[in-house]
């Protein structure tokens, strides 16, 4: 089972309501064919910083312009372009550590307090698959893991009115459901909304994407960076992809 990614949401440009702001302020702005509405918006409030529209607009392009701006260390203006992404069929260990990553990055998690994890699928390590006596014994202990998943919640269902007078059906319910995934491993497959900007994506594949020993988070950030190096080039034109010798991705900034 490997990553699954899915971009469900990104950023629009409106230049009708633009050109309202050109027009106040008698301005003009030479557009660049081509550029997506993440450039343009990066772009736009670059620009802004500097009022470099009309005869103070230099000949770069949006993509030049974007990549000046990244090599002066002006990277603030990246994080007006934002995407969202559905994660799936990553571990939790995964996600512990992707959560890690707060400015500018919001998440949204499935929950185990309110999903039944009877049939939870499980993240096997990619390194395990050329070791049979480790995914042996890790299969093993996953099995023995979803025989007590199921054991402590028939338990407490059944003797639940015991616990507590002061649980409703609610409250009963996730009691019994936080219980149980205490045994659940962190191997268990989970489900996560996350959006982020620009400038946190860099970041993360910089300090993320470039860990030899983590192959999750190696493949997800370098599935991350395939969809957003398409959405918007000029803002990732340092970093690329490489392989391993195991064939696995690793994603580098490219030293200039």
């Amino acid at each position: 089972m490997e990553p699954t990614i899915h971009l469900i949401g990104r950023a629009q440009f409106d230049i009708e309501a633009f050109s309202a702001f050109l027009l106040e302020e008698n301005i003009e702005w030479r557009r660049t064919s081509g550029a997506s509405p993440s450039e343009e918006i990066v772009e736009v409030a670059g620009r802004t910083c500097y009022m470099s529209f009309g005869q103070a607009q230099s000949p770069r392009s949006n993509g030049e312009f974007i990549k000046n701006l990244i090599e002066m260390g002006h990277e603030s203006v990246l994080e007006h372009a934002s995407w969202t992404f559905m994660l799936t069929h990553v571990s939790r260990a995964f996600t512990h550590q992707l959560v890690r990553h707060r400015v500018g990055f919001a998440f949204s998690q499935l929950s185990q307090q309110y999903h039944d994890e009877h049939d939870a699928s499980f993240v096997m390590p990619a390194h395990l698959e050329s070791l049979p006596e480790a995914r042996e014994a890790w299969v093993k202990a996953i099995e023995a893991t979803k025989e007590a998943y199921a054991s402590i919640n028939a338990s407490l269902f059944r003797d639940g009115l015991s616990l507590s007078e002061d649980l409703d059906k609610k409250e009963l319910k996730r009691a019994v459901r936080s219980a149980a995934r205490s045994v659940l491993p962190n191997a268990t497959e989970t489900k996560i909304v996350l959006t982020a900007n620009a400038r946190a994506l860099r970041h993360f594949f910089q300090v993320r994407g470039s860990i030899p020993g983590d192959i999750e988070m190696r493949l997800v950030a370098a599935r991350l960076f395939q969809i957003v190096e398409r959405e918007a080039p000029a803002m990732f034109f340092d970093f690329k992809t490489e392989k391993l010798s195991d064939g696995s991705p690793i994603v580098r900034r490219v030293e200039r």
